[in-house]
């Protein structure tokens, strides 16, 4: 009994980097394609509970639209986008950042925060896309939003913003 306890807090142990910091669910698109983002909180700032989250939408993902969590209260900032997409007609303005507050997430807890967005072909398969996160606690933050240079490993950041690597299109799927 006390390996298997052992082993249980090995594997905890070595599993906890994974949910150290904010992820995206699903870390691979294709472009020009809807991208149902599910971002995942798993621990506050320093045992401190999260109170808000704030994810910012990159240029070239367009059509943003959040997905409202029961207690918590909704916000989006909408601003100009650097030039007009093609989508369901012309588009040059949206959605540039969503927020989530009033809510509790204890530390010892977690959760996602969903936002379903158009994945443009402002973006080349191979590249990676980043979505700066911010957790705010009472007494602190948890900011997410590190993007690495050129070359650099993501894993080589304290606060890696999380990534969304853009992959070829398969033309069986048309992402509707």
């Amino acid at each position: 009994m006390k390996t298997l306890i052992q082993s249980t807090l090995i594997a905890l142990t070595l599993a906890s980097p994974a949910l150290s910091h904010a992820t995206l669910e699903q870390q691979e698109v294709a472009p020009n394609t809807t991208y149902k983002g599910v971002m995942r909180i798993g621990h506050g700032c320093e045992g401190q509970a999260t109170l808000k989250v704030t994810i910012t939408i990159p240029e070239g993902v367009i059509n943003a639209k959040p997905m409202p969590k029961p207690g918590w209260v909704l916000e989006t900032v909408r601003g100009d986008y650097a030039r007009t997409y093609d989508y369901h007609g012309p588009r040059s303005e949206g959605v540039q950042q969503i927020t989530w507050s009033g809510g509790v997430l204890d530390d010892q807890h977690y959760d996602e925060f969903i936002f379903r967005a158009r994945i443009t072909d402002a973006f080349e398969p191979g590249s990676t896309v980043y979505f700066p996160t911010v957790q705010d606690c009472a007494d602190g933050q948890q900011p997410w939003v590190q993007i690495p240079a050129a070359g650099q490993d993501p894993h080589d950041l304290k606060k890696p913003a999380p990534g969304l690597k853009i992959i070829a299109p398969d033309h069986a799927h048309h992402g509707h």
